[in-house]
């Protein structure tokens, strides 16, 4: 498997981090119990915490900030700059000197559906949902589930739900 698999020196794994194959990590770092999808690429300077998933397809880029147990969905893709360019004002092919790299945070607990995109600069909350095919351009609060291009807030959700409460909703009593 490790023929498919491409891990530069520098990348700190956990322990129980599980891989799947034709993944690109560099220069990040994967906390424990962490599950990587097939066809994920994660840069330098990405941290992702214990007990998440990622699932395939998805690009999490420099300067994000996933904290413990995040799902992230399918195709899910995160942006680091708010403007970017491929030359300078002279003509030149940008280097890394050229841009400052904008921060993301997903807060323990949240859950990114798939195909949605976050831009730069933003943080969802603990505990949220982002729906899928999202388009998040802004700060998601704790506990709530957005959705949509902008996501825009559908509605608040409880911060723990009991086993007995679950069951009694998903029979349609409260």
């Amino acid at each position: 498997m490790e023929a498919y698999l491409a891990i530069s020196d520098d990348v700190k794994l956990g322990e129980n981090v599980r891989l799947a194959k034709f993944i690109n990590l560099y220069g990040c770092s994967i906390g424990d119990n962490t599950k990587i999808g097939a066809f994920v690429e994660v840069q330098k300077n990405a941290w992702i915490g214990k007990n998440c998933k990622i699932s395939s397809h998805t690009f999490i880029c420099e300067g994000v900030f996933v904290e413990d147990d995040v799902f992230i969905g399918h195709n899910v893709t995160f942006i680091n700059d708010l403007y970017p360019r491929a030359t300078t004002a002279g003509g030149e092919l940008q280097t890394e000197e050229d841009w400052a790299v904008g921060k993301t945070v997903v807060k323990r607990g949240a859950s990114i559906g798939s195909s949605s995109t976050l831009l730069s600069g933003i943080t969802v909350g603990e505990g949220s949902i982002v729906g899928a095919g999202s388009v998040v351009t802004k700060d998601v609060p704790p506990f709530c589930i957005v959705a949509g291009n902008p996501a825009r807030i559908l509605r608040k959700i409880e911060k723990e739900i009991s086993d007995e409460s679950a069951v009694s909703q998903s029979q349609g009593t409260v």
